[in-house]
């Protein structure tokens, strides 16, 4: 009876009519993504001062507590940046969704919930980014700006990345992504924690979906912003346009074609 109700009220959303709560919701995502853009510029201007390099840690020497902490901030920001965009459109049916239950007397939470949820998975994968992009410098595989000094790392990352672009959970994780009817529906839950829940949750599905991607920044540069604005703009295309499976698909291919081709220039 639940989902029934949950399956109405989104097919009574989609009408999209403009009210206050919706643009207020969008304007406070577009904000959320114009800052965390703002700052890596900020970021990617200071990097090119010695202070900033310093502050970054040169490979030569071990990282500190504050070197890992300011990588995290730094991840976690592009997450932001990055992701909240292709998010937009579940979390405004989401808040519709709420909106109508609360007008019918149903339990209503703040889709601030939901959008924290989804962060905190992305919070996660920054994490062990960090690890990663730490462990990486230590063994002189990366640059202090986050690129990979190896061609044979970056033509593995490519050739992973362009493989699970054709896996069965790149596709669930996909599909999730892509049909907020079908994920909403599935994985409702009432309340503040359910919302939060749910956010989470649906940030795990789309960190199973692009974390490959993501891993592509240590092949084009970490804080090179180009290469940030590149994968967050096929992130959002593979998530929006009906085609976006055979997208994922052709990616892939090119992907993995170009981690042989690195492979091969190396070899020669």
């Amino acid at each position: 009876m639940e989902l029934n109700r949950t399956g109405l009220a989104f097919t009574s959303a989609v009408s999209w009519k403009i009210n206050w709560g919706q643009i207020c919701i969008g304007a406070g995502l577009l904000l959320v993504t114009v800052l965390a853009w703002w700052y890596l510029l900020h970021l990617a201007r200071g990097m090119e001062s010695t202070s900033t390099m310093d502050a970054m840690g040169p490979i030569a020497r071990p990282w500190g507590a504050t070197d890992l902490g300011f990588t995290f901030v730094m991840w976690t920001v592009m997450m932001v940046g990055m992701m909240l965009p292709s998010a937009a459109p579940m979390v405004m049916v989401f808040a519709t969704i709420h909106r109508k239950r609360g007008e019918r007397g149903e339990s209503y939470a703040p889709t601030g919930l939901f959008v924290l949820g989804y962060l905190i998975a992305w919070t996660g994968f920054s994490a062990a980014a960090t690890l990663t992009q730490w462990g990486l410098q230590a063994v002189v595989l990366l640059s202090p700006m986050g690129i990979g000094t190896s061609p044979w790392l970056g033509a593995s990352l490519l050739i992973v990345a362009g493989m699970y672009q054709w896996t069965p959970l790149k596709f669930a994780c996909l599909a999730k992504c892509r049909s907020p009817l079908g994920f909403l529906i599935t994985e409702w839950r009432d309340g503040a924690h359910g919302a939060l829940l749910m956010g989470l949750r649906h940030g795990v599905f789309c960190t199973g979906c692009c974390w490959a991607l993501m891993v592509l920044l240590f092949v084009g540069g970490v804080m090179n912003l180009l290469w940030v604005a590149v994968i967050a703009g096929f992130v959002f295309v593979e998530k929006m346009i009906p085609a976006g499976e055979l997208v994922a698909k052709l990616t892939g291919v090119a992907l993995a074609g170009a981690g042989v081709w690195m492979m091969v220039s190396a070899v020669n």
